[in-house]
């Protein structure tokens, strides 16, 4: 593979936004293992829902901790190389959770990969901004696109490799994550390259372009946004498969395919709403994925079968395009601070996800999964907060 040896909008450039939106799917699928797993997991040792909740938690919890963390060091002191460093944290959890024989050694697992994930979001979503050429949407929406296929692919691997074989066969994914780390550490080396080719050249401007008090409120805003759209799709990432199969009778692999439908639409929405962004503004964006989802979230709940794998295609296509506007405005509140954005957004995307998760399990144990559809179908009324986000120069 070429060292590309110059950080322009190019097409050696291009190949580092595929690496990186390549390598976040890879992250990804191996991630989105976990879930996908919890109901053989639940019947391997005997778990309630509560501690299918803890175990969401650890792994989340352990990115949101450590990702703002390290967003903010790697601001001031960049490491190309770290990014290998991370997915063979994941490589191990994948092992630890493959022969894994105890509940304890189950969390203990999930937060080796949610540390792999913590090291790799803020420095990824860094060399992606640096390879957009200036399109920071399209970057930003390519390099999701590949998180959310592979958070997409993740159940029907475990559908029909993990089901089929067994726990033990989670350790044949190390092959994906050896290949992550092959194809990091290629772009390790452009990262550390772009560095010494630019080093003359005096630091990006840190200065707001609104007085701090507006910064600080239109960033709280966006933290209630990403916290409201992770809680309310964590309740379907990681209840889904146990609602349909409650609800309709389904077996686990049709319900595993069902999530599959609405990951691989959010898929489509995470990269379509980047470039609509460039266009149109992010702002824009952001009202329309908010605005659009809640009639179909509030439907969810009452749907049949057929009209529940429509809802949640669409709720997915729709609510994931918020995702990438939301990073990108964050950016341009903060300039000069992408570790850190990235850090905040993708860690508290894992961390608000994770607590929503514990939440909601105790509540599937103690009334019911059916009811904490009902609840949840609420929460995207929160997202008119919207309105109170100032709009910025584009």
């Amino acid at each position: 593979m070429a060292l590309p040896s110059k950080a322009s909008p190019d097409r050696a450039t291009f190949s580092i936004l595929v690496a990186m939106s390549g390598c976040h799917m890879l992250n990804d699928i191996m991630q989105s293992l976990l879930p996908s797993l919890y109901p053989l997991l639940k019947q391997n040792y005997a778990l309630d829902f509560a501690q299918i909740g803890l175990l969401t938690m650890a792994f989340q919890i352990t990115a949101s901790l450590m990702q703002p963390v390290v967003g903010l060091v790697t601001d001031r002191w960049p490491m190309p190389y770290s990014l290998p460093v991370g997915m063979t944290s994941t490589l191990f959890g994948l092992i630890l959770l493959a022969h894994a024989h105890n509940y304890p050694l189950l969390v203990v697992a999930a937060c080796f990969v949610g540390l792999g994930s913590a090291v790799f979001h803020p420095e990824s979503s860094r060399v992606a901004r640096l390879a957009s050429g200036g399109r920071h949407g399209f970057a930003q929406s390519l390099f999701q696109l590949g998180g959310n296929a592979g958070t997409a692919i993740g159940p029907l691997l475990a559908a029909f490799i993990v089901l089929p074989f067994g726990q033990s066969s989670i350790a044949w994914f190390a092959a994906i994550a050896l290949l992550g780390i092959v194809i990091l550490s290629w772009s390790g080396r452009w990262y550390a390259a772009h560095r010494k080719a630019h080093a003359g050249r005096p630091a990006a401007s840190r200065t707001l372009p609104l007085p701090r008090g507006k910064v600080l409120w239109a960033l709280a805003i966006l933290i209630l946004l990403t916290a409201t759209k992770n809680v309310y799709l964590a309740s379907l990432s990681s209840y889904y498969t146990f609602f349909v199969i409650d609800k309709f009778a389904l077996t686990v692999r049709e319900a595993q395919l069902m999530l599959f439908l609405f990951l691989g639409a959010a898929a489509v929405g995470t990269f379509a709403g980047g470039p609509i962004g460039d266009k149109l503004g992010a702002r824009f964006v952001i009202w329309f994925s908010i605005l659009g989802v809640i009639p179909f979230a509030l439907m969810l709940p009452y749907a049949n079968l057929p009209m529940t794998g429509l809802l949640t295609v669409v709720i997915g296509l729709v609510l994931a395009s918020a995702f990438p506007a939301i990073v990108v405005f964050a950016q341009e509140l903060l300039p000069g601070r992408v570790g850190l954005v990235g850090g905040i957004f993708f860690g508290f995307a894992f961390g608000a996800g994770g607590l929503g998760a514990a939440f909601l399990g105790n509540f599937a144990d103690t009334r019911g999964i059916e009811f904490v559809y009902r609840v949840a179908s609420y929460l995207p009324l929160l997202g008119l907060a919207t309105i109170f986000l100032p709009r910025l120069k584009r």
